[in-house]
């Protein structure tokens, strides 16, 4: 039975196969094994490379840089075709010695690198090996049984390259073939719930294979060199799931692949693009956007990976009549400020959420901590439309805030950009719409709807721009401003914003969209793409620079989380009221700041200096956005209590908070000189 105890931490390791001369990759794969605590890479060393202009060089490099860090794995395999029986990686060589040969070459050049040597790599897998040319499979025991004895004479351990599938069957003729008694380790390969469907569990697997050492009385460690889980249909939390089972089992050593999601714009040795899993494997996105479990690994390491436990992607709620209130995106910042609002007035929640975004994991543990059963965890992809539909069955309310928040990442990735806020946002209005009680949803949708706003006529000073109208200046932009979408993301979260209020003008379910402003506070873990007030506050606490976009004078009405939860609670109180309208949330006219200004301010609060630098303007961001809030106000008497200054206090002391620091005493407050 699979048991949540970690064999042996030292012995886990990650397979990642480098592109020759793709030295820049290598140099960030250290500094991510460092980080993650990695002591053993297992890696690819093409035979068939190993001839053309530069290879040489390259391993040298290679082996080098990798072996300061870590126990290397050299993965020799792939047949020169100049020299096979057939023209093709994947060919059996003409002269079989010369595969031995080969490894020979390899130890004596980087032999001081590694200690163990693995022979080939998934051999009956047709894609590897193709044993169609060799079907009694004596040139391959030939070929492997040379190698392996003569990397055992040179004082090596060796590896049986892993087998994909797992097949009890072909590892006896191995047995009977005479290979294994030259072998130290047996590999094996397995992608539960990827590509082996009809996977059972890794216990059975390892006890068919250990039958078959046994019976032929083979001494030999059992390794998984390679086990992985793609998250093409986005589900991060299943491939922490399968991490830890893998970890779990007993194997002597577990490699997990990969570190890194494949180049899209390559093709995979099955060819291009012909299965889309293959591109997705790796604990960070291509982009470099680190993984549910590459973040919870660099949070702990290794020996911590069970600490987190509460995050499952089991539905659990299904059978249970209680009602609760469904906040998707409910481990963000806006969502876990919400939710523990409502916990801590006794009501149940649950957070649905993909928790791909960092810092969300944090969340999620705190609230859980913090509230214990009330909270309902479902972690799933606003995508994942069955269990989306699920979930609305028993929820009383609806708060929709998954998204995806940043212009420069829709501009990056506009197709992940439309799929989750638009399709993301269908997917929640056909659930409710569906449902039998068709609960009300405020959805969160954004300031970016109204465009650049270059026409209002902007003057400028040291410190800010404003319009030149005074009308704008006291009273900022209001929901009669016509839509004027901008960059992909102003796009698909307007969009999103016209589908919310016309389901309600179509269907008459209860809607209500906020275009909010820009919102700070506990539980943010801003970045320079969203979130800049806590990114600020962050960059500063930890003495790193700050890059400001365009002059520093751009303005925007900032609103403190608290007085957006309480115009949350108010929305949905009157939502019978205000059902099919937008409003324009922020801080108001009262609570504007450039970001130069709060710079100022977050000197005076952190008595740190920062470095800052100045960067063009980006697409889509706005000189001037001041929310006018009063079409709110007057339906629900909501008001901002926060003042920017009481709001950054209150954001500045939770982070010193959070960190286990002392805050140090305010210095005087003056306008920043940048």
């Amino acid at each position: 039975m699979e048991n949540n105890n970690i064999k042996n931490t030292n012995n886990f390791g990650i397979v990642e196969w480098f592109r020759p001369g793709d030295y820049t990759a290598v140099e960030k794969a250290i500094t991510d094994f460092k980080l993650l605590g990695v002591t053993h890479v297992r890696t690819g060393i093409s035979w068939a490379d190993w001839y053309r202009q530069g290879t040489a060089e390259w391993y040298d490099w290679l082996f080098e840089q990798l072996s300061q860090v870590v126990e290397i794995l050299p993965c020799f395999l792939y047949t020169p075709p100049s020299i096979g029986e057939a023209e093709k990686v994947s060919s059996p060589p003409k002269n079989l010695k010369a595969y031995a040969d080969f490894v020979d070459v390899m130890i004596t050049k980087y032999g001081e690198d590694f200690e163990w040597v693995e022979l080939w790599n998934e051999p009956n897998n047709i894609i590897e090996y193709d044993f169609t040319m060799d079907t009694s499979w004596l040139k391959f025991s030939e070929m492997i049984g040379n190698a392996a004895y003569w990397a055992k004479h040179r004082g090596k351990k060796t590896v049986l390259g892993g087998m994909s599938p797992i097949d009890p069957n072909w590892l006896q003729t191995m047995a009977e073939r005479g290979v294994l008694q030259y072998i130290d380790a047996v590999g094996i390969h397995g992608f539960p719930q990827t590509f082996d469907q009809q996977w059972t569990s890794w216990d059975d697997k390892l006890t068919a294979v250990k039958e078959v050492l046994k019976r032929n009385d083979i001494n030999c460690e059992l390794w998984i060199t390679e086990a992985g889980f793609s998250t093409w249909q986005y589900d991060e939390v299943k491939q922490y799931e399968e991490f830890k089972k893998a970890l779990t089992i007993g194997a002597d050593r577990v490699y997990w692949y990969g570190l890194n999601d494949l180049d899209p714009q390559f093709a995979t040795i099955g060819g291009f693009h012909l299965d889309n899993r293959e591109y997705h494997f790796g604990l960070k996105k291509y982009d470099g956007t680190p993984k549910l479990l590459y973040r919870l690994l660099a949070m702990g390491g290794i020996s911590e990976i069970h600490s987190h436990d509460y995050i499952s992607k089991q539905y659990t709620v299904a059978q249970n009549t209680e009602k609760y209130t469904l906040i998707t995106g409910g481990a963000g910042f806006i969502g876990t400020n919400l939710a523990a609002r409502l916990l801590g007035e006794g009501k149940r929640v649950m957070v649905y959420d993909n928790l791909s975004r960092p810092g969300s994991e944090q969340n999620l543990q705190w609230l859980k901590s913090e509230f214990g059963d009330n909270l309902i965890i479902q972690v799933a992809d606003i995508r994942e439309k069955i269990i989306l539909e699920e979930c609305v069955k028993n929820a009383e309310q609806v708060f929709h805030f998954s998204a995806q928040v940043a212009v420069t990442s829709s501009l990056t990735n506009p197709t992940h950009d439309f799929e989750v806020n638009i399709q993301g946002t269908f997917n929640i209005l056909e659930a409710i719409r569906k449902s039998a009680h068709q609960p009300p949803m405020v959805f969160t949708s954004t300031n970016k709807v109204y465009g650049d706003l270059f026409d209002l006529g902007l003057t400028t000073d040291e410190t800010r721009y404003q319009p030149e109208d005074d009308y704008f200046r006291k009273n900022g932009i209001s929901e009669q401003r016509a839509l004027d979408f901008h960059s992909p993301y102003g796009c698909s979260k307007g969009s999103a914003d016209q589908y919310v209020l016309d389901y309600s003008r179509s269907y008459g379910l209860k809607t209500a969209v906020f275009r909010m402003s820009c919102i700070y506070g506990p539980h943010q873990f801003g970045n320079e793409d969203q979130g800049w007030v806590a990114h600020f506050l962050i960059q500063a606490l930890e003495g790193k620079p700050i890059t400001i976009y365009g002059d520093g004078k751009q303005v925007r009405d900032i609103l403190f989380v608290e007085d957006l939860v309480n115009a949350f609670l108010l929305a949905q109180k009157n939502i019978d009221k205000i059902t099919g309208t937008a409003f324009n949330i922020g801080g108001g006219a009262k609570n504007t700041v450039s970001l130069v200004e709060i710079l100022s301010l977050i000197r005076h609060k952190t008595r740190k200096d920062m470095d800052i630098s100045f960067d063009e303007w980006r697409t889509g961001d706005q000189q001037y956005y001041v929310s006018d809030t009063s079409a709110f106000t007057k339906a629900t008497g909501w008001k901002q209590k926060y003042s920017v200054t009481e709001g950054v206090t209150a954001l500045t002391d939770w982070l010193y908070e959070s960190r286990g620091v002392k805050a140090k005493p305010e210095v005087a407050l003056n306008t920043l000189a940048v």
